[in-house]
């Protein structure tokens, strides 16, 4: 298991938006800089962004900003808008066991509500850190 790498690519894209809104112009070529990651990628992360409200892209090289208060944005927000996981849930469970296996025939039964709780708890997690503590940390560091 482990969630696609455009969660944290997300968070570094917003995070560098915010550091340096007031001095540069926040193109995907300026944040593929920081990031290392191909432009292309960039810009299809900033739209997927810009689809859940999260940020904001003008056209050309107009550049990127973040359409609303960094405390109003969490984790999970970020998450969800970068489509982390598919519509199944955060594990991705082998779908044929054997159902003429003791285990096989009961595996699902067990497991899927404690995979749900695993999930549900993660996603509690990320909807406590928002951007506005990420800033913070930054702002520490600098």
């Amino acid at each position: 298991m482990q969630i696609s790498s455009r969660f944290t690519l997300a968070v570094h894209i917003l995070v560098c938006i915010d550091t340096f809104k007031d001095n540069y112009k926040i193109t995907s070529d300026f944040l593929a800089s920081s990031t290392n990651v191909n432009p292309v990628i960039i810009r299809k992360i900033l739209g997927q962004l810009k689809v859940a409200g999260i940020a904001e892209v003008a056209r050309g090289s107009g550049g990127a900003s973040i359409a609303k208060p960094l405390n109003e944005i969490s984790f999970l927000d970020i998450y969800h808008a970068v489509d982390c996981i598919d519509s199944k849930g955060l594990f991705n469970f082998h779908e044929n066991p054997n159902v003429k296996c003791p285990v096989g025939q009961n595996i699902h039964l067990i497991m899927d509500d404690k995979l749900e709780r695993i999930q549900s708890a993660m996603e509690k997690e990320l909807a406590s850190i928002t951007l506005e503590d990420i800033r913070k940390d930054i702002e520490n560091l600098l």
